[in-house]
């Protein structure tokens, strides 16, 4: 009989760049504009011409999707005990709540964030998980317009909606942790795995319709969570998808997730990891998608086109817009996954077909706290900043 039992794989959030492994020792970063967009195409037919089925993807994706989590240092995985949440403070609003929430996704260290869910109906209802990008400041992160609009009106639509904070963001950021260290992908994707963990434990949600959307960073974890656990049931990352650009953040790019002894890929090709399953690409003229509905879009088709799938992948292309989660690439996002994770679009409209965001009201930071004077943070938080211990699941014969 197998057991479990846990060992502590400890990871240094203030240490070096990325460990070399044996049969890898010198681990390769492709980090921001890495390559020509030239050559983010060529990139992509190259890819391409390795598989021209469906069983010759699925073993390309596979591998890459292992590497993926082996580059960010999360093979094995660690383990993933319980979670007790600790959720305080319920706001009611115009068809929708909020909630303060934190779950400890490590040892001592405590993700926060804010919970949307539909004042009515008992559920269960679809579950989205809602990243922040790097927008900075209080008026950043997840109280950004952007992600409190997009989040009330999909509740208000049916669903149960997590917006969570980045490490160094939020809460966190005036606990004094910080954002930029090379450690910081392993820890924020292991964050959002664990918040998806909690999400899908709850029994107001169908776990059958998860989805998660975000715009710029929260484009990346949009994506990368998709490709690595299939539990996302429908995704739409929105200005972020390249296949020329690798993201400026170590919390994107600053592990070799991208290339080693064992792969070679890109962002674009990470997005469609995702297929079968439906995904729209929001993309703009105004940054580093400019050419998604050209060359990013396309790769993407090929591939659901293999699965037989095709008609579960959208592109929004806004060649007029900027890099923004603004009114037009939400409209595309509501109507996405409304679709697609069965939400109630009746009575949510405008008279010109547009979905209604009047009613959302938005909270100050005050009021999205999750921890404060009043409710100070638990006694075994870690301090900012610190050393994080991963406990690994270790299998062991009794």
């Amino acid at each position: 009989m197998l057991q479990i039992c846990s060992v502590l794989l400890i990871l240094a959030v203030t240490g070096a760049g990325p460990v070399a492994s044996d049969d890898d020792p010198a681990p390769r970063l492709r980090q921001g504009s890495h390559q020509s967009e030239e050559a983010g195409r060529k990139q992509l037919e190259e890819y391409a011409s390795t598989f021209d089925s469906a069983p010759q993807w699925q073993k390309r994706a596979a591998n890459i999707r292992q590497q993926i989590l082996r580059g960010a240092g999360l093979d094995p995985m660690p383990a993933r005990p319980p979670i007790v949440p600790i959720i305080h403070d319920r706001r009611i609003y115009d068809g929708y709540s909020v909630e303060s929430i934190a779950i400890e996704t490590v040892p001592g260290f405590y993700l926060t964030g804010s919970i949307y869910r539909p004042t009515e109906g008992d559920g269960p209802f679809p579950g989205i998980l809602s990243p922040h990008g790097h927008s900075r400041g209080e008026a950043g992160g997840r109280k950004r317009d952007q992600n409190q609009i997009r989040s009330a009106v999909l509740a208000r639509m049916g669903a149960v909606v997590i917006g969570y904070d980045m490490v160094g963001f939020g809460d966190s950021l005036l606990a004094g942790w910080k954002h930029e260290h090379p450690k910081l992908l392993p820890l924020q994707t292991f964050n959002s795995i664990r918040i998806l963990d909690y999400l899908v434990s709850r029994e107001d949600v169908d776990a059958e319709r998860i989805g998660i959307t975000g715009s710029s960073g929260g484009g990346t974890q949009s994506f990368l969570l998709t490709a690595i656990d299939d539990r996302i049931t429908v995704s739409v990352p929105v200005v972020m998808v390249s296949a020329h650009f690798f993201g400026g953040c170590d919390c994107e790019s600053g592990h070799p997730i991208h290339v080693s002894a064992h792969h070679d890929t890109n962002n674009a090709e990470i997005a469609a990891l995702a297929a079968p399953r439906p995904m729209m690409l929001i993309s703009c003229g105004g940054d580093w998608t400019q050419n998604t509905d050209q060359v990013e879009f396309p790769y993407a088709q090929r591939v659901y086109r293999l699965l037989g799938a095709e008609q579960n992948v959208e592109n929004l292309h806004l060649s007029a817009e900027q890099h923004d989660y603004g009114a037009s690439k939400r409209q595309g996002a509501y109507r996405f996954l409304a679709q697609h994770l069965k939400l109630d679009m009746k009575g949510h409209k405008n008279t010109d077909g547009s979905f209604d965001e009047s009613f959302v009201t938005q909270e100050t930071w005050q009021r999205m706290r999750v921890f404060d004077e009043k409710r100070p943070w638990p006694s075994d938080a870690l301090a900012p900043n610190s050393e994080v211990l991963f406990p690994a699941a270790k299998r062991q014969r009794s």
